[in-house]
This record gives structure tokens, C-alpha cells and sequence, in this order.
């Protein structure tokens, strides 16, 4: 929808009182390289979508919150001050109080809104439509906030990606990890973003795609593995990581280790599996690095190698991939054009991102998509996109 179309949908929903509708949107991600290595103290390289969130917002003159979905029939209404009891109670709205609630514990004066909110963000597919709905709303509130104390300052788009995943962790009931609200508060059209998750130290690296698109396949499954893999890898990587401290006293994580140092060291971790997995972390930390010189130089190519390796370290070292993302990522580098591919987010199901020429994803759509749905019996999903800027106020 357009701003205009939303913008309408909302008056014919809360009606026109002459108030004015100010516009705010924030973005979903995608994680180009650097995966499964966050929790290890590894930098990662996520990168903002023009996919986004759009919320139409109007300050009200009492303490009700009015939260509406173009896609939802429903309409959710609570004054602030009761927020707090809707916790867990909800089906839609979660992400919203819980951001509310935190900017309160932070100072800022929450005021009475009525918000349409309205996403391209696909739900589901592990590209953070999630934290493109927080960032939005954390930014909405706290510029409205700031103006009803005739503060004139620039938001500080980290702190609103901060609160967006406090308000994650304590009212959803989600221990995420930064990377999400941070890509969707700072991300860069036509960069990526070097991010250390540990220190939020950052750069916006250069990422020209020219004659290329950025291509999602979402492979429509979420196996049930997730939650308790993620654990076992956690687990693993520690038993890793004081294996290896014992010849490298000073390593505080395990990206403070080289390729070199692994592969001189490595005979300590006794267990095969668990080398494995440390084998992955270590050469992902390696690769992250190499892409960003790479994409300094324009060298997307390069690049798209590097997003090759990276897939099948997570295939075959970390195993958290599983065989539909296998199969579309297979398939894919069988075709002319495409530069790279690999799964993205927490795998055992989800998307993969590829790099694909322009001339060559009408053919990377047909082919790959009429082999999946033969092979599993369902169809993909693909989303032709690009990388657009972070959260904003639309004026």
C-alpha cells in the first residue's frame, strides 16, 4: 500500500478529527554473512530491506493506545497504564506495549496514539518483521514524546534499537540478540552493516549491487530443531572455547581466534562434533572480515564466493541447516548469474539471500521454484528486493 492508501485506511478506521497524521517506518533485515557467531563475540554483516513497517500514527488527548493492522480485523485498545497486565494475553500488539513500556522506564512520556500499522515484511521468514514493528514504534513514541516537551533533538536511533530488544526480552518473553533492531534503526540504502554485536561498534560498508538484485527464497518451513539446536551449539562453542583456552589463556570468546591459532590448537578439542562446530566459528569470523574488504574494493564477486563458503560451513560444520535450504541453495548455484547463496537467520528452515544479476532472476525464480515444489510437494516463496534505508520519519 502507499502512504496515501494507508493514511485513508486509517481515517476510515479511527475517523478524522482534524489531528495530524504523521508517518514512520523502519525496515526488515537480512543477515548477509556472519552466522551462528554473535553469541561467540563474532561480527556479523545484516543489512536493511526496503521491505518495511509503515505506521500511521495520531496523538490522542488521553491515555489510550489504539493499535490496528491493515492485513487484522482487530483492533487492540488499552490505556498505557494497564499495558503491563495485557502481557501474555494477546494474539497481536505484544511488540508494541512492550516497546511503550520500556521507553517509560527510560523517561520518555508515552502519550495516547491511535497507529495503522501496515508491513511488506514477510512474518514468518526470519527477516525481523518483528523488529521492523518495534523500531517504528520506539521511533514514533519518542518523537512525539520529545515534541510534547518541546525537546528539539535528533532521536538516537541506537537507544531505539536497544529498547526495541529490551522490549523483546521483557514483554514478548524473546532473548534476541541486537543485530535485528540494530539493522532495522541504522541500516544504510546500498550498504551493509559491520557489526560487532558485543561493543556495537559499526561501519556502513559499501554494497552497490549494480545490475543486481538481492533475491530472498523463503523455503515456507520452520523445523521444530531450533530452539533446543540453539542451545546444543551454544553449549558446544563454551566446551570449544575452554578447550582451546588452555593453549590460549587470553582468548575471551572465540573470536578472538585466528584460522591460524585453530588450526594449531585444534587437536585440544577432543570431540570431533564440537572441532566442527568451532571450525565454523572461527572461519565465519574469518570470512565476515573478508567480505568487508572485499566489498570495499566493489568486488561483489568475491563476495558472493565468500556467501558460498559460508552456507556450506553452516551445512556441513554446524548443521543448522536442513535439506530444503540445502536443496534452493544447490539448485541455485547451478545457474548462470547467481554470484551467491546461503541460508540466513537461525536455519533449520527460513530464507536464503542470494546475489543474483538482473538478466538472471526471472530464470533463478522459475527454475528453482518449479524443482522445489517437485521435490517437497509445496511452493517457495521469493522476494526480488533491495537495500534500503533504516527507521525514519516519512514527512
Amino acid at each position: 500500500m502507499t502512504v496515501s492508501e494507508i493514511k485513508k485506511q486509517f481515517l476510515e478506521v479511527f475517523g478524522d478529527n482534524g489531528e495530524e497524521l504523521r508517518v514512520f517506518a523502519s525496515p526488515g533485515r537480512v543477515n548477509l554473512i556472519g552466522e551462528h557467531i554473535d553469541y561467540c563475540g563474532g561480527p556479523v554483516m545484516p543489512a536493511a530491506l526496503t521491505m518495511k513497517t509503515t505506521l500511521v500514527a495520531r496523538k490522542r488527548n488521553d491515555d489510550i493506545l489504539r493499535l490496528k493492522a491493515t492485513d487484522l480485523d482487530i483492533i487492540v485498545e488499552t490505556k498505557i497504564s494497564d499495558a503491563e497486565s495485557l502481557k501474555g494475553k494477546l494474539k497481536w500488539g505484544d511488540y508494541q506495549l512492550g516497546v511503550a513500556l520500556e521507553l517509560i522506564k527510560d523517561g520518555y512520556e508515552v502519550c495516547g496514539c491511535d497507529l495503522l500499522y501496515d508491513d511488506t515484511v514477510p512474518h514468518g521468514g526470519g527477516l525481523s518483521s518483528s523488529a521492523a514493528i518495534e523500531v517504528s514504534t520506539a521511533l514514533c513514541f519518542a518523537t512525539l514524546a520529545n515534541e510534547a516537551k518541546g525537546i528539539d533533538k535528533k532521536i538516537d536511533m541506537i537507544e531505539m534499537a536497544l529498547i526495541s530488544q529490551r522490549a523483546e526480552h521483557n514483554f514478548v518473553g524473546v532473548k534476541c540478540g541486537i543485530m535485528d533492531q540494530f539493522a532495522s534503526a541504522m541500516g544504510k540504502a546500498d550498504h551493509a552493516i559491520h557489526l560487532n554485536c558485543s561493543t556495537l561498534d559499526y561501519e556502513h560498508i559499501p554494497l552497490n549491487l549494480g545490475a543486481h538484485k538481492l533475491v530472498l527464497t523463503n523455503t515456507n518451513v520452520k523445523h521444530s530443531l531450533g530452539s533446543s539446536k540453539y542451545n546444543e551449539r551454544r553449549g558446544e562453542c563454551e566446551e570449544g572455547l575452554a578447550a582451546l583456552k588452555t593453549a590460549l589463556p587470553g582468548a575471551t570468546c572465540l573470536a578472538d581466534i585466528t584460522e591460524e591459532q585453530f588450526n594449531e590448537h585444534s587437536y585440544l578439542i577432543e570431540n570431533e562434533t564440537t572441532r566442527k562446530r568451532i571450525k565454523h566459528v572461527v572461519g565465519e569470523c574469518a570470512r565476515v572480515k573478508k567480505s568487508a574488504e572485499e566489498l570495499k574494493k566493489g568486488n561483489l564477486a568475491e563476495f558472493g564466493k565468500l556467501m558460498n563458503l559460508s552456507h556450506d560451513s553452516l551445512q556441513y560444520d554446524y548443521e543448522v541447516t536442513c535439506p530444503e535450504l540445502d536443496f534452493v541453495a544447490t539448485a541455485g548455484r547451478k545457474i548462470d548469474g547467481v554470484l551467491g547463496i546461503r541460508m540466513t537467520g537461525a536455519g533449520f528452515g527460513g530464507c536464503t539471500v542470494a546475489i543474483i544479476s538482473d538478466d538472471a532472476v526471472d530464470t533463478y525464480i522459475e527454475t528453482v521454484g518449479k524443482a522445489y515444489i517437485e521435490k517437497f510437494g509445496h511452493e517457495a516463496s521469493f522476494y526480488v528486493t533491495e537495500i534500503g534505508d533504516g527507521g525514519m520519519e516519512i514527512l
